[in-house]
């Protein structure tokens, strides 16, 4: 099968290898390679992995643009400092809900305000923000994104994200993104063959036109994921309708094992997900409409997710969460906008795509200028 890793019975991540890096025995152990990463210089001007993974990153450039572009959808410039950061639960509302998964953002002083800013770690909310312009169904991004979080070997403190946003339905926003990810493959195969072939032997590049297809994926909800992995391990654990403690790093790899190719797992629980997913309607236990795509052999590479769609739904997130009123004032005006309309949209991890892709053992490997939280050089 296709990727990077596998997940054994002992709880390892094992690195398979690739043509590039031998065999890993837990990749969990990896620590950043501080001193390496301050000779990156040496390392771009002699190894010619990273003039490969130059020119599949500028095709990744110019394949989604013009996938995007084939939609209609807008390229938008955004701000990256901003107050109004769209995983808030980490900052706000941790004592109210200390499962959420939320991740702490980047702080930093701006100028004389008397508040801290934040360096955003997702462009979602602005990208809502511009469908109030009239005639605007789709819009989308390519920008950087910035987390306060220990750097792993599938984690950095900063990197990139394809951002989609539009009038769509959550079925055909998943269907978009799935595309999006079929138009890359697509384009790496046809003209950035070799390339790829720097790190994957042929027949990995056989399978890789495998998953051009959607026929490829399959579709799971969190429950009947937890299910397959309890059947595969018979840890009770999995008994539990929670992703705390029961899928992290190690089931993601593991499921797509089980299932044999890439997953899609949808309807997490409501408050253990971003407070602007909406809701399925009528679930119990409350879940959102929202499903993560995970690359086979690997990790989530991608986030999706229907939006809140009323005023008065998201006025309750708004105080679950403990969300400051005057800094997301005008994230919650849209939905008092005449004709304002609900909308999907996903995020795709540039970064994280490209690991799975080639197959590599940490996420700094794929990274000209990788920032983690150890090191800013070079």
């Amino acid at each position: 099968m296709l990727g990077p890793y596998e997940a054994l019975n002992d709880g390892r991540i094992r690195f398979r290898g690739n043509r590039v890096h031998g065999g890993i025995d837990d990749v969990r152990k990896l620590e950043v390679p501080v001193s390496k990463l301050q000779r990156r210089v040496q390392d771009l001007a002699g190894d010619k992995a990273f003039s490969s993974i130059a020119r599949i990153n500028h095709r990744i450039f110019s394949a989604a643009h013009a996938y995007f572009a084939g939609r209609g959808a807008l390229f938008t410039l955004l701000p990256l400092v901003t107050r109004m950061i769209s995983s808030p639960g980490a900052v706000y509302g941790k004592e109210a809900i200390s499962y959420t998964s939320d991740t702490s953002p980047v702080t930093l002083s701006w100028f004389d305000l008397p508040d801290s800013a934040f360096l955003s770690e997702s462009s979602q909310i602005y990208l809502e923000l511009a469908l109030a312009q009239p005639g605007v169904e789709e819009v989308y991004s390519v920008y950087n994104s910035f987390r306060l979080e220990a750097s792993d070997f599938s984690h950095l403190s900063e990197f990139h994200h394809i951002e989609f946003e539009g009038r769509v339905s959550q079925e055909s926003n998943l269907s978009c993104a799935i595309g999006l990810i079929s138009h890359l493959l697509k384009e790496l195969l046809e003209n950035e063959e070799e390339a790829l072939a720097h790190f994957l032997p042929a027949d990995r590049l056989t399978e890789l036109a495998s998953l051009t297809s959607p026929s490829a994926y399959t579709h799971l909800t969190l429950r009947e994921a937890l299910d397959l992995l309890l059947e595969d391990t018979g840890d009770n654990r999995f008994r539990n309708f929670t992703t705390d403690g029961t899928f992290g790093s190690w089931e993601e790899v593991r499921l797509t094992w089980i299932c044999g190719g890439p997953v899609t797992v949808s309807q997490f629980p409501l408050l253990e997900v971003p407070f602007y997913h909406a809701e399925n309607e009528g679930s119990h236990p409350r879940t959102a409409n929202n499903a993560d795509l995970i690359w086979p052999g690997y990790r989530e590479i991608l986030g999706s997710g229907e939006r809140i769609g009323g005023s008065d739904e998201l006025a309750a997130k708004a105080e679950t969460f403990q969300l400051p009123p005057q800094d997301y004032a005008p994230y919650l005006e849209t939905r008092e906008l005449d004709g304002w309309r609900r909308s999907s949209g996903f995020g795709l991890g540039w970064e994280r795509f490209l690991q799975g892709v080639l197959e590599m053992p940490a996420i700094w490997d794929v990274c000209h200028f990788p920032r983690t939280h150890s090191t800013l050089k070079p």
